[in-house]
């Protein structure tokens, strides 16, 4: 895979890469069906929810054509929230997830916002582990509703507004 084919693009909302998208994102979610109470949020997304997200001021960006990676990016008030965030099996381990990363941090920086933001559930060790190792610390617990212990971690990392970015 030679360094183009690891740029991120940007999905427009009519473009058909948000089913591929979404293909990916359910195929990478999946594993976490047996690991997470409540279930995954994936499950409720659509291509038209995706596009209402585009047209809201949200971003999708994907890697590959055929994409092989994809995340979400929303303007909050201070930082950037980084949703959604796959890498399709087979290929993890190879810097992608790290590339994506590095984007979102530039389009933060880009967008004048001091951080990014993500939120992974309690159960995914390994998720904490990942985001820890690209500079991402854990800065509060969230519960969803009807539930009376943390179900996820909020996790931030500062971004460098500087020149030098």
């Amino acid at each position: 895979m030679t360094d183009a084919g690891k740029t991120p693009w940007l999905i427009q909302s009519d473009d058909f890469a948000l089913y591929d998208a979404l293909t990916l994102l359910r195929a990478s979610f999946r594993y976490m069906d047996a690991r997470i109470n409540p279930p995954s949020s994936i499950h409720n997304l659509t291509v038209e929810g995706m596009q209402a997200h585009c047209r809201g001021g949200g971003e999708i960006w994907a890697i590959g054509q055929p994409l092989y990676a994809c995340m979400f990016l929303t303007p909050k008030v201070d930082s950037l929230y980084l949703g959604k965030l796959a890498v399709k099996e087979g290929i993890r381990g190879q810097g992608i997830c790290r590339t994506l990363v590095e984007h979102a941090a530039n389009r933060a920086a880009d967008l004048g916002l001091s951080a990014l933001e993500l939120e992974t559930r309690v159960e995914l060790t390994e998720n904490h582990r990942v985001f820890s190792r690209l500079g991402f610390t854990i800065v509060s617990t969230g519960s969803h509703v009807g539930y009376d212990r943390p179900t996820d971690f909020l996790l931030r990392k500062p971004i460098s507004l500087s020149a030098d970015n």
